[in-house]
């Protein structure tokens, strides 16, 4: 767990706040006017709320922008003695979000923040306005996931790696030492903007995973894929029918190499068939590293129109 005033050379310098709703000291970032329309930031695997440091002084001028950090992840706890699977991110957001009593949320999705969001909308699909998915899948009740993701894994170099080291029993001590080599990590998934890794950068990403005990997160993430542990939330048919109304927006970096766009990006098309996609050529995985201001402009926008 990073020290809470840690802003890392200024780059990330907004106030901690902390709620443990969730059964353990839950990290998050709340920006913006106290009255504002909340957005909610998701951030996936290895990152955190530094993600969307970018994002927030943008959106936060209009909006209150509210970004946690998942349990294992950035500045939140990592506890012991809890599992780690995508069920157990989805009973954390939703506590949090009820303990702050948020309603009219839009929902930003990055990575394994998409499905443990729209696991929230599942659950609480009353509470969500918009649902902006940024290279992140947006499972809700799509009977083909199996095979999408089976499809997926045999083209990504990452979970490619992840079945091949739990068979090789390797996975749990490589990723034990994920601040060492959380470098290499981010290039695995596809990160491309090299001109932004600074010394601070590169702290900011190693500092959750010091050491083993604070690798439970990212090493739960993708022990629960090899083993086929995560549950994807499964929506009522009356939740299907309330989210699919709702505005929505997929941004998508066609140079991922981790969740490849031809398997991820019709699922958003079937659930929001009126819904804008934009496809960034030459942007990995992480698009919110690779083009901050473009992709934080088309949120600013999207919301705006919405």
């Amino acid at each position: 767990m990073i020290e809470a005033e840690a802003t890392f050379d200024g780059t990330f310098p907004f106030a901690p706040r902390f709620s443990s709703a969730p059964g353990f000291r839950m990290h998050y970032v709340d920006e913006g006017p106290d009255d504002g329309e909340p957005v909610l930031c998701l951030h996936g695997e290895p990152t955190w709320g530094y993600l969307f440091r970018h994002l927030v002084p943008v959106l936060s001028q209009t909006h209150r922008v509210i970004v946690p950090d998942h349990m294992g992840f950035g500045k939140s706890e990592t506890p012991e003695g809890r599992s780690y699977w995508l069920q157990d991110h989805i009973d954390n957001l939703e506590r949090f979000v009820l303990a702050l009593d948020l309603g009219n949320i839009t929902l930003v999705m990055h990575d394994f923040g998409g499905p443990a969001g729209m696991g929230l909308a599942a659950r609480q699909p009353q509470r969500i306005r918009r649902i902006i998915s940024a290279n992140g899948p947006t499972p809700f009740g799509h009977a083909d996931l199996p095979e999408r993701l089976s499809a997926n894994a045999q083209l990504s170099p990452w979970f490619r790696w992840i079945v091949q080291a739990h068979a090789g029993g390797v996975l749990r001590s490589v990723l034990g030492q994920l601040g060492f080599n959380i470098l290499s990590t981010l290039k695995l998934n596809g990160f491309e903007n090299n001109a932004v890794i600074t010394d601070a950068w590169l702290s900011a990403y190693g500092a959750p995973f010091s050491n083993p005990a604070e690798c439970l997160g990212a090493i739960g993430w993708a022990e629960g894929f090899a083993l086929g542990t995560h549950q994807v939330e499964q929506p009522s048919p009356a939740a299907i029918e309330i989210i699919r109304d709702k505005p929505a927006l997929a941004i998508w970096g066609e140079a991922d190499r981790t969740l490849h766009a031809e398997h991820f990006l019709p699922m958003s098309s079937e659930l929001f068939p009126r819904a804008p996609i934009e496809r960034l050529k030459g942007v990995g995985h992480y698009c919110f590293e690779d083009t901050p201001d473009v992709v934080a402009a088309l949120i600013r926008d999207f919301i705006r129109r919405s």
